[in-house]
C-alpha cells in the first residue's frame, strides 16, 4: 500500500480563489492534526487559513510531507510549479499528489528527489510490483463496505464518519483508503480504480488483511455494480472485501449517473440486490444493514423527510452521516 508521512505542509500554489481545493478541504475536515500548514506562491490567493511557512520551517516543525492540495482543469502539474516542488525537496520534504501528473515522469524532480531521498508519492497509480490474486479464503476480523447507488454520493465521507464515531465509542476500527484522497486522508490506502482488474480482489484482501476477531475495517469503496463504466472496479472490491456489512450511500434527487445522462439511477431496491449477490460470492452472510443519505444540498426540514420516507420504505436503518451523527449506522453494522 501507498504509506504517506504526516504532518503535511499544504501546497496551494498560485491557486486563485476559485480553483478546486477538493483534496485540500477533505484532508483539513477530517484530519485537521495532520495539517501544519500552507505555502503560497505570492501570486496565489486560495487561503485554507492554515499558517503559512517556508518549506525550511515548515521542516524545522515537523512536516515530513508537501501534499499538492489543489486541482486544476485536467488534474495537470504546471511546469512552472516544478522550481518550487524540487526546493521542497531540498528542504527535506517528501511531496504527495493525486494529479493526473506523474510527478515520478517530471525528470529534474525524481532526480532531485533521488540525490536528497525523499520520496514522491503519486497516489492516483499504486506501486506495481508484484500484485496478489484473490482468493477468496475467509479472513478473521470484520470488514464493513461502504457501496452506493452512483460515484461521488458520500462513501468516503460516510466511512469516515463510521470511523469517527467508532473510535469515540472505543472500538476497534480501521479506516481503509480505496482513492486518493481517502489515502491522504488516511496517509495510506490503495486508489483501486487504477489496478489492473486481475488484481483487484487481491489487492482488496490485502488492504482489509486478518485481524481481531472484534476488529472493523471500514472501506472507503468505489462506484456502483451497477455503473456501466466502474462496475467493474467495484465489483473486485465487493469480492475482496468480503463485508461482513455494506452502507449503501445515495444523494436523493439525482435523476442519472452522473455523466451518463441517458441513464437513470437505479433505485435504492435494484441497487441493495446487486451488491447483496455480488457479495454473497465470497461472503454468504453479507447484506447491507444501512442507508445513508447525503442532503448536502437539502435544507434540514427537508432532510429529515428525506430520511425518515427512506427508513421507512426499506425498513434499513438510515441517516445522515454528516449532518446528523452515524452513531444509528454503527449500531446497524452491530459488533
Amino acid at each position: 500500500m501507498t504509506s504517506i508521512k504526516t504532518p503535511y505542509l499544504i501546497f496551494l500554489g498560485d491557486a486563485p480563489l476559485d480553483m478546486g481545493a477538493k483534496t485540500a478541504e477533505g484532508v483539513l475536515f477530517w484530519r485537521p492534526d495532520y495539517c501544519l500548514g500552507q505555502w503560497r506562491m505570492p501570486e496565489g490567493r486560495l487561503d485554507l487559513g492554515l499558517p503559512s511557512f517556508s518549506f525550511e520551517d515548515a521542516v524545522r516543525n515537523g512536516a515530513h510531507t508537501l501534499l499538492i492540495g489543489v486541482t486544476n482543469a485536467g488534474g495537470r502539474l504546471p511546469d512552472h510549479w516544478v522550481p518550487h516542488l524540487s526546493r521542497a525537496v531540498e528542504s527535506g520534504l517528501d511531496i504527495a499528489s493525486g494529479l493526473h501528473d506523474k510527478l515520478n515522469d517530471i525528470v529534474p524532480l525524481k532526480e532531485t528527489a533521488q540525490r536528497h531521498n525523499r520520496l514522491l508519492h503519486d497516489v492516483r497509480y499504486p506501486p506495481m510490483g508484484r500484485l496478489p490474486m484473490g482468493t477468496g479464503k475467509k479472513r478473521e476480523g470484520k470488514r464493513a463496505l461502504m457501496v452506493g447507488t452512483d460515484c461521488a454520493v458520500g462513501k468516503k465521507f460516510t466511512a469516515l464518519a463510521l470511523h469517527r464515531e467508532m473510535q469515540a465509542q472505543g472500538r476497534k476500527a480501521t479506516f481503509r483508503a480505496t482513492g486518493q484522497t481517502g489515502i491522504l486522508i488516511a496517509g495510506e490506502g490503495v486508489a483501486i480504480d487504477a489496478v489492473p482488474s486481475d488484481f483487484i480482489a487481491g489487492i482488496a484482501e490485502a488492504l482489509s488483511p486478518d485481524n481481531e476477531a472484534d476488529h472493523w475495517d471500514i472501506i472507503e469503496g468505489q462506484a456502483s455494480v451497477l455503473h456501466p463504466a466502474y462496475g467493474g472496479v467495484t465489483l473486485g472490491l465487493v469480492h475482496g472485501s468480503q463485508p461482513d456489512a455494506m452502507i449503501l450511500c445515495h444523494q436523493p434527487g439525482r435523476i442519472n449517473v452522473r455523466g451518463l445522462p441517458h441513464r437513470r439511477v437505479p433505485s435504492l431496491k435494484e441497487t441493495i440486490a446487486a451488491h447483496e449477490a455480488a457479495a454473497h460470492l465470497t461472503n454468504l452472510e453479507a447484506k447491507v444493514v444501512g442507508i445513508s443519505v447525503n442532503t448536502h444540498h437539502l435544507d434540514k426540514d427537508e432532510a429529515q423527510k428525506i430520511i425518515s420516507d427512506t427508513e421507512q420504505e426499506m425498513a434499513l436503518p438510515t441517516t445522515d452521516p454528516i449532518r446528523f451523527g452515524a452513531e444509528k449506522l454503527v449500531v446497524a453494522i452491530g459488533n
